[in-house]
């Protein structure tokens, strides 16, 4: 039994004939493509020496393509007339039809992507740096770059969704990236641990004051699931014993455990780019700086995306870019190491 090639309504010969049976399909009796396309820029140019120029291949290179179909089809196809090639007159029945088939193509494919140019442009985002950094500058995003048609969809993921209808990633990830995606690296992430002011002056903390990483042992510090590392690594990167630390109420996302710092439920170790903006209006202090983690925020896209998905993936870059670079200046003066 034949298989049936794999299209919607593929069962309805008279909507989708090329939908038959491969067994009773012809034989695939094409010439080269690349022949093809040698040919048709010779019989609208007039020369090889002006197709090869359009083809960006060698004068050589389109002479070898045009012998070759010459022979394959068993047919002259065009008569030298001093420096110019004339059509004989099955070449210019051939080569209006392949005029006829390139403009096709042509045509679908800009169709393709006048259709792509106009669907949303869907961007993965955590929850917490959509909610925390994104949403609030949503807006103005929006506004520079209506074309985009923005559709933000949180994922805890990864780079996993990039294969299941997701444009772009924006995360916090560190290299080696995967090989089928390309990253843009926007800002370094830092890190470092915060807590409100209620909670600090309970401690003996001082508001704008460093405070000793002493102060720090005996408080039980909030942490969450999806990040458990962080407070073994903020502690390695100041020269801290992790074992010395001692863990307290536990959240399963990073915007839980946020709120619940703001809240003054304890001391909470958190991305300085999310916290940015309660450090700014004082929600939260930050009496032991932050320390570089090797993770760098950045927008991932596929390798193989086409150049119109990349325009549009570099445009979103650029806003995010300049929109990282506003944030650049308070963020410095937080207690940095």
């Amino acid at each position: 039994m034949g298989v049936l090639v794999s299209y919607a309504h593929k069962h309805d010969p008279y909507r989708y004939p090329f939908a038959r049976d491969a067994a009773t399909m012809p034989r695939d009796d094409l010439p080269s493509l690349t022949a093809l396309r040698a040919f048709e820029a010779t019989a609208r140019l007039g020369s090889a020496s002006a197709a090869a120029q359009a083809l960006n291949i060698t004068h050589g290179a389109v002479s070898r393509q045009l012998k070759a179909l010459e022979s394959e089809l068993d047919t002259q196809l065009f008569i030298r007339r001093g420096r110019r090639l004339e059509l004989t007159a099955q070449g210019e029945t051939f080569a209006y039809a392949c005029s006829d088939a390139f403009e096709r193509l042509r045509e679908a494919r800009r169709a393709l992507e006048r259709s792509r140019a106009r669907a949303p442009f869907a961007l993965a985002c955590p929850g917490s740096l959509l909610a925390r950094w994104l949403i609030p500058r949503l807006d103005r995003l929006n506004q520079a770059l209506p074309e985009l048609r923005l559709q933000v969809v949180s994922s805890e993921h990864g780079l996993e969704p990039l294969g299941d209808g997701v444009d772009a990633s924006l995360l916090f990830a560190s290299p080696p990236w995967p090989f089928e995606t390309e990253a843009r690296v926007l800002a370094p992430e830092w890190i470092g641990p915060v807590l409100a002011p209620a909670g600090a002056e309970r401690i003996g903390i001082a508001a704008g004051q460093r405070a000793p990483l002493e102060r720090l042992l005996d408080q039980p510090l909030l942490h969450t699931a999806s990040r458990p590392q962080a407070w073994p690594q903020w502690a390695a990167a100041v020269g801290l014993d992790a074992g010395r630390l001692t863990l307290g109420q536990g959240f399963e996302h990073l915007y839980y455990l946020l709120e619940a710092a703001e809240a003054g439920l304890g001391i909470a170790i958190a991305p300085r780019l999310l916290i940015e903006e309660a450090l700014i209006q004082k929600r939260l202090l930050a009496p032991w700086g932050f320390v570089a983690t090797g993770a760098s925020l950045a927008l991932f896209q596929r390798r193989d995306a086409s150049a119109a998905e990349h325009r549009r993936t570099s445009a979103l870059g650029d806003w995010l870019e300049a929109a990282l670079g506003e944030n650049g200046s308070p963020a410095k003066d937080c207690n940095q190491r």
